[in-house]
């Protein structure tokens, strides 16, 4: 059991792609974990699949190393703004936050939200300039609007006072002053030990902890995550679990588990400020608190900011129902969805009122959102969900709707479009700026809706070389209606195979979503119409055939590759009669309504 004094809990936190995980790999490998001819992945705390295709951090990860006779705890948290969720819980199990800030890009949104929390939780930052090997790194304008940053957040003075230190995560090296030797992480670490605090608590005290994150175990059940407030615990250890209504039960610790590098360890006992995880309350939530018996206390709850999107999600009832998942009824897929709950509490999952066949899920954006759905269909589900709508509240009969404070670099040929684009989505702009390299720097606020559905045509429109990122900002009075889709769509007139016939004469009407060989039916979206109105359309239709030859009479059919979705692109293409359904291998949009087709007109061969 380590002494507090000799323990440094510290979180990892930055804006996405600014270089946690890559920083954090090297302090793994450089503090001697791994053995000499072990093989180490890049990314290797992102151990999640979804994370390593995506490229993201989604779930906070914890690990520990050993620096000289100090243990560190490391947390490293997600860095897109719809998973801020996890950083706001993770932050009250450490003393110390790690700021990492591109040195060329400089402070993002997600760095004005991650700094913030840290700082109302009175957490006074390390600022890390990282990536500053990069050609248009400048250390100094970037230390300096972080500095303004801080003042523009409400630090007091000792957080004004923050310690800084250069960095390259990908080259493995960490500096005090630009002119010092690129060697090795060890200033990083030694800055650590000075600038972070030990944790608070005492061994002597009765035990108590409040859990900060959960897991589930197919063996042990659920295992609470959280850091020793105070005391000790050992394994076999009797304590009492208060829930958030006051409720006391009594449970008996099965198994104290921690961490070291990527492995976690079995532990006798644990004490004030160690981060474990414990096994052998049942019924424990995020939030919950566990004491001793002969001293109970009830810690005030974690909060976490509310949801600003929500789906309703219901049974896939396409005719292709069952064909690649194994759970399509509601019942599996209500089940499924309120494991989740337990768990994840930056989701909001209610049943709607009135309704037993749809189920609403509420998160932080289209990314939040398309996550749980991925990892459902990887699990063999099949369902169909509706147009996200942005969850409004009513504050002295005024309806206020969620608010994004937005960030766009893209080059300043495009900056007037982007500007016109996100003024008639009720955007309102606050900042603009052209640096030396004719890039423009945009700053605005928009509501949540107007961003729904513009992100793939900002690529469009930026010929792929622009950057949004946006993260929720505040509530503000309903702006009025936005301009939805432009364009209407091309709807499947009967239920077969796409036929390339029949495509090759669809594709001047707009962008086909399906190719030859594709099943289509009834109701199916399968493609974008050219004009604002939908279409319907015989996708099957194939060519009469007749027994007379005639030289150049049969045309060669040549079909633009069809368009393909990602799951977020469908959440954000779709419009508010149109579901999006996901199986295992397959995404497809349709409309909600049964379409009423005119056989004479639209199915008769000539």
């Amino acid at each position: 059991m380590f002494d507090p004094k000799k323990i440094r809990n510290i979180a990892i936190i930055a804006h996405i792609d600014h270089g946690k995980t890559t920083l954090l790999d090297n302090l793994l490998k450089q503090s001697h974990i791994f053995r000499e001819n072990e093989k180490i992945p890049e990314r290797v705390m992102d151990s999640y699949d979804q994370e390593r295709e995506r490229g993201i951090t989604i779930f906070a990860k914890h690990t520990s190393v050993y620096y000289h006779d100090y243990k560190i705890n490391i947390i490293d948290t997600p860095g897109h703004a719809d998973f801020s969720g996890e950083v706001e819980r993770v932050l009250g199990m450490v003393n110390c936050v790690l700021l990492l800030i591109d040195a060329q890009e400089g402070p993002m949104p997600q760095t004005r939200f991650v700094l913030s929390a840290a700082l109302k939780m009175g957490l006074r930052p390390i600022l890390v300039l990282n990536k500053i090997d990069r050609p248009h790194a400048d250390p100094d304008r970037t230390l300096d609007q972080a500095f303004d940053l801080f003042m523009e957040l409400g630090a007091n003075d000792e957080q004004l006072d923050f310690p800084y230190i250069y960095a390259s995560g990908s080259q493995g090296f960490a500096i005090r002053n630009l002119k010092d030797e690129h060697k090795d992480l060890f200033p990083l670490f030694d800055l650590i030990l000075e600038a972070c605090p030990p944790p608070p608590g005492s061994l002597e005290l009765p035990f108590l902890m409040q859990a900060a994150t959960l897991a589930y175990d197919d063996y042990l059940g659920r295992l609470a995550t959280g850091r020793i407030l105070e005391g000790k615990i050992s394994k076999g250890a009797t304590v009492t679990c208060v829930d958030r209504n006051g409720n006391h039960t009594q449970h008996r610790i099965t198994k104290i588990e921690g961490h070291l590098g990527l492995k976690k360890v079995e532990l006798e006992d644990a004490g004030a400020g160690d981060i474990v995880s414990l096994a052998g309350v049942t019924e424990i939530d995020i939030g919950d608190t566990l004491c001793s018996s002969d001293q109970i206390v009830q810690l005030p709850p974690i909060t976490l900011a509310e949801p600003t999107v929500s789906i309703d999600i219901t049974i896939n009832t396409s005719p292709m129902v069952g064909r690649e998942g194994k759970h399509v009824t509601m019942n599996k897929l209500r089940e499924r969805l309120f494991k989740e709950k337990r768990a994840n509490i930056s989701l909001k999952i209610e049943d709607i009122e009135g309704r037993d066949d749809a189920i609403r899920v509420c998160g932080r954006g289209e990314l939040h959102l398309a996550v749980l759905i991925e990892a459902m269909r990887r699990e063999s589900y099949e369902l169909s969900f509706s147009k996200p709508i942005v969850i409004t509240k009513v504050v002295d009969g005024t309806v206020m709707e969620p608010m994004e404070r937005v960030h766009v670099e893209v080059p300043e040929q495009f900056s007037g479009m982007v500007i016109d684009d996100l003024l008639r989505r009720k955007g309102e702009m606050r900042s603009l700026s052209t640096s030396e390299h004719g890039l423009t720097t945009l700053q605005f606020l928009v509501p949540t809706r107007g961003l729904m559905g513009y992100r793939n045509d900002f690529l469009t429109r930026t010929s792929g070389l622009g950057i949004l990122t946006s993260i929720f900002e505040s509530f503000a009075p309903w702006k009025g209606d936005i301009a939805g889709r432009l364009r209407g769509v091309l709807i499947a007139n009967s239920l077969g195979k796409a036929n390339g016939y029949a495509l090759f004469n669809l594709q001047d009407r707009g962008t086909l979503f399906v190719t030859s060989g594709d099943e289509v039916y009834e109701g199916m979206i399968v493609g974008e119409h050219s004009r604002e109105n939908d279409l319907i359309v015989n996708a099957t239709k194939a060519k009469q055939l007749t027994n007379v030859r005639a030289s150049g009479s049969d045309e060669n059919i040549i079909l633009t590759p069809k368009r393909k979705f990602t799951l977020e692109q469908a959440i954000d293409y779709i419009d508010d009669d149109e579901l999006v359904e996901v199986t295992p291998h397959s995404i497809r949009m349709r409309k909600l309504y049964l379409l009423e087709i005119d056989r004479k007109r639209h199915g008769r061969t000539k």
